[in-house]
């Protein structure tokens, strides 16, 4: 009787010692279970959490993008540029920026260059200057301060100090002039650093060929 008792003993404590175990175990089982996409290593729910993770990350690059391109003007419309109009953008600078065509042409080489703003700020002061509205004079000249003149602004063109205070003198009441001291050193900027790359690019180039075999054909 003593022996069966012991034995009994033994296995009740046995029963005992294994029970908090598997209770441990099946509690750790159910947490996997409702947490998997947090502990799961599978290769479906990782693939499930990468796929949602590229998707925020292209959305995040897509906005990104139309923030940059957004309120940027179209190309001019022109007709297509003559052989001997092409040939004038050579003669002067001033030629080239004279036509829409030539514009456009010098627009997409500054565009290669990353500097397409100061072709953008060029034109807006121009259209600036054919304004009459005051109220819309003063609209235009803010845009533009926002867009080309401003350090927090992607699109800001390069321009010396004394220029910067001018502009902001200029600002307190906004005329058609207000940039033409701005819009002449963007002007000779453009002149003197990228008008003999443009001449020697191969969009000129490739331009003025292409017109030189149809002249020769007709």
């Amino acid at each position: 009787m003593g022996s069966e008792r012991m034995e009994m003993r033994k296995r009740q404590m046995s029963t005992t010692q294994e029970t908090p175990g598997a209770a441990q175990a099946q509690h750790s089982m159910g947490n996997r279970g409702s947490n998997a996409c947090c502990f799961c290593w599978c290769c479906c729910c990782s693939c499930s959490c990468l796929t949602v993770r590229n998707q925020d990350e292209e959305r995040a690059r897509r906005t990104s993008h139309e923030l940059q391109t957004e309120g940027i003007p179209n190309c001019e419309e022109s007709p297509a540029p003559t052989l001997e109009e092409v040939n004038a953008w050579a003669q002067s600078f001033d030629k080239l920026m004279l036509t829409p065509a030539g514009r456009n042409a010098f627009r997409e080489f500054l565009r290669t260059e990353f500097s397409e703003e100061n072709m953008l700020f060029w034109m807006a002061c121009e259209e600036l200057k054919q304004e009459s509205n005051k109220s819309v004079i003063e609209e235009k000249a803010r845009l533009i301060y926002e867009d080309y003149i401003s350090i927090l602004s992607p699109k800001e063109v390069s321009l010396d100090s004394r220029v910067r205070e001018v502009i902001n003198r200029n600002m307190l009441e906004p005329s058609q002039h207000t940039f033409d001291d701005a819009q002449l050193q963007i002007y000779t900027l453009m002149h003197r650093d990228s008008y003999p790359r443009f001449m020697n690019s191969a969009i000129y180039k490739d331009l003025l060929r292409s017109l030189s075999e149809k002249s020769i054909e007709a």
